[in-house]
């Protein structure tokens, strides 16, 4: 209805009142020449920068064009609320504004931004992402770089974070993974080792980690049996 409004007036409008908008927050409807229908809603900061106040006269295209960079601070700010829980991929976010009905246009405007000021950052998102995960959800290289590139990290972006993690950091991870699995693995040995290797080479861990982390689980076994050394 508003791009319609805007799309068929012509000439000079008068402001002619300004009123809170109550479907947003920090958002103003514009009255023009007296009518009783809001004429658009503005956000606060271009509704104060184009001085968008009652008595002001301003021409219809000066208004479109307003109304358009309104749409472009509106998707925004709603990537900036987006971003406030985590931090997010170019994908992601543009996915979220896709949702919300935000017009292509907008969407990368609002991307644009955001890259200039640094709030998103495939790169630095793809290596910590690598990092973190490999640390804390005992994740290999391999299954890491086909997460970066489901949350729509470019592939030679997810292949760089996930080709420069710490190699003996992850064989380490690769242990941890191996000796809390290897206690609930169930058969005979070889089964045992055959289950284990399978479970490591999913989590996308390497074969000389995960040839490491098997040695791991094989030599606590001897520890169990040998059981507790006893004092002389």
């Amino acid at each position: 209805m508003e791009e319609d409004v805007l799309a068929a007036e012509e000439g000079t409008l008068l402001i002619t009142s300004v009123e809170g908008d109550p479907k947003g927050r920090q958002r103003y409807l514009l009255y023009v020449n007296g009518s009783t229908e809001p004429f658009m809603s503005i956000h606060e900061d271009l509704l104060l920068r184009y001085r968008l106040f009652k008595g002001r006269e301003i021409h219809a295209e000066e208004l479109r064009e307003i109304n358009e960079e309104d749409s472009h601070h509106r998707a925004y700010v709603m990537a900036l609320s987006y971003l406030g829980a985590r931090p997010r991929t170019n994908k992601e976010i543009s996915r979220y504004l896709a949702r919300k009905g935000v017009e292509e246009a907008s969407c990368e405007k609002a991307l644009q931004r955001l890259r200039q000021e640094r709030l998103v950052d495939d790169d630095s998102y793809a290596a910590q992402f690598a990092a973190e995960r490999m640390r804390n959800q005992l994740k290999g290289r391999r299954l890491l770089r086909q997460e970066l590139e489901q949350r729509g990290i470019a592939k030679e972006t997810a292949k760089e974070a996930a080709e420069s993690l710490d190699r003996e950091a992850e064989a380490e991870v690769a242990t941890r993974a191996a000796l809390k699995k290897w206690p609930h693995v169930k058969g005979e040995p070889r089964d045992r080792k055959r289950k284990l290797m399978a479970f490591l080479l999913r989590r996308g861990f390497p074969s000389d980690a995960v040839k490491q982390a098997l040695e791991a689980a094989l030599e606590s076994d001897k520890l169990d049996a040998e059981g507790p050394a006893l004092d002389n």
